[in-house]
Formats: structure tokens, C-alpha cells, sequence
């Protein structure tokens, strides 16, 4: 889905983030991940947190000594801080960042997401060599976030923006629509229950049932809903006949 896009990780410290990074990567369909001079790099380590989901990218991903030379061959670079204000201007939330990406996008336009280090995020150095600059919003006295997780919501950002977004399966045809027929049937079927059990007390059925009918149509019931509320209704007759005298 993200064919175009790379995320690159400067300096992560502990190789469980990498891991988890990588699951984020082929959660949201992004198929490379860069390490740039990795402390305490262990793949091994990695791999437990990347489950065997991400353990391809961890076994593809390449290691460069420093930012510079990860971007090359880059047309956008995005970096990510939690710090704001001075010369960190123009920043850019990643949703609007992902909307910027989308723009950018074709089949030869790469883009980098770089993201820091845990402790203190990306120097200034770093930050001189991205063409935009995107923080993640959180309240401000909790404005840290996990390496991983940051990196699954920028994704996740621009996953919403990729063309041909998947529709999740539903694995069964019991979640279309339910047809008109099905919400009368149901609606007949509610009346007679209600009457089994003497809701409406010799009240005016179609009145009070009126309500019900406008409820149906509103709520967009799926079929496995109908299945549902059907066998509820059977339940509950059977067991108003147990309990007549």
C-alpha cells in the first residue's frame, strides 16, 4: 500500500522498538525500514517484538552510519519531534502530513518518515535535513510517546490516504444490509413478542409500535443483526409459553 515510503529509525537505542516498528511497517503496508547507527543493535531481539509478520523487513532492512546518506535517493523527507517553537516552524500534524505525502505521491517519488531517537528525538542536524517537520499531538504533559507507537500513527495516517484502500473482509454474508422484507419480518416479529408478553397492556399496538418501526430504518440493520434480535424474540416466546398458567 505505502510502496513509496520508508521509515527510518537515527539512533534507536533499544532493538524491541525496532521490532515493533517493523510490525508497525507491515501493518500498514510499508515495505522498507532503515536503521541509522543503531545503539545496541540485536536482531535477535528484534525479532521477538517484530513477530513473524514483520520478520522479513527486519531481515531486509539495511544499516547506514549516518542520516545523509539513508536519504539519498529521497525526494521528501519528513522528520518527526515532539519539540516545537524557535526554528521548528511550519509543523505539520500527521494528518496533514500524510495529505501532503498523498499529493506528492507517484510511482517514482520516494519518501522518508525519519523519526529519533527514544531519549531526546532527532538533533538539530538532523532536523536541518528534512524538508518538513510533523509532531504527533498529545497533552502536554505527556508529550513522549514509544518509538513504535509513533511510527504505527504516522503510517497509519498515510495508510488512509493510499489509493485502493482495502475494504476489510467481513467473512461472512451475514453482515450485509438487511433487506426490506427481512425489516418488516423482524418488525412483526417484535409486535408479536411484545403481545406474547402483554407489553402494550390493551394500549394502541400500531401507535406504540410506531417508534419501533422509525428505529429499524434508522439504525442501518445488518443481517447478522436481524439473526440476532429474531432469535431473541423465539427465546422469548418460548419462554412466555413456559410460563403461562
Amino acid at each position: 500500500m505505502l510502496d513509496t515510503l520508508a521509515v527510518i529509525l537515527v539512533r534507536p537505542k533499544f532493538p524491541e522498538n525496532v521490532g515493533a516498528a517493523a510490525r508497525a511497517c507491515v501493518n500498514m503496508g510499508c515495505p522498507e525500514l532503515i536503521l541509522v547507527a543503531p545503539q545496541n543493535w540485536d536482531k535477535d531481539k528484534a525479532l521477538g517484538r517484530a513477530t513473524p509478520m514483520g520478520a522479513d523487513i527486519l531481515h531486509r532492512l539495511r544499516v547506514e552510519n549516518d542520516l545523509a546518506t539513508a536519504l539519498a535517493g529521497f525526494d521528501a523527507v519528513y522528520g518527526t519531534t515532539a519539540r516545537t517553537g524557535g526554528w521548528r516552524k511550519g509543523v505539520l500534524s500527521p494528518a496533514n502530513a500524510a495529505t501532503e505525502i498523498h499529493d506528492l505521491r507517484g510511482p517514482d517519488h520516494r519518501v522518508a518518515l525519519v523519526f529519533g531517537p527514544e531519549d531526546r528525538g532527532l538533533k538539530n542536524e538532523d532536523i536541518k535535513l528534512c524538508s518538513r517537520l510533523v509532531c504527533i499531538p498529545t497533552v502536554p504533559e505527556a508529550s513522549s510517546l514509544n518509538l513504535a507507537q509513533a511510527v504505527l500513527i504516522f503510517l497509519y495516517e498515510c495508510f488512509k490516504n493510499a489509493p485502493n484502500l482495502p475494504v476489510q473482509p467481513s467473512g461472512s454474508s451475514e453482515s450485509r444490509p438487511a433487506t426490506f422484507d427481512e425489516q418488516e419480518l423482524l418488525y412483526t416479529n417484535l409486535q408479536e413478542t411484545l403481545i406474547t408478553i402483554d407489553f402494550f397492556k390493551n394500549e394502541n399496538t400500531a401507535y406504540w409500535m410506531l417508534p419501533v418501526r422509525r428505529f429499524l430504518g434508522r439504525v442501518g440493520l445488518r443481517r447478522h443483526e436481524f439473526n440476532l434480535i429474531m432469535g431473541v424474540c423465539r427465546q422469548v416466546k418460548w419462554l412466555a409459553g413456559r410460563c403461562k398458567p
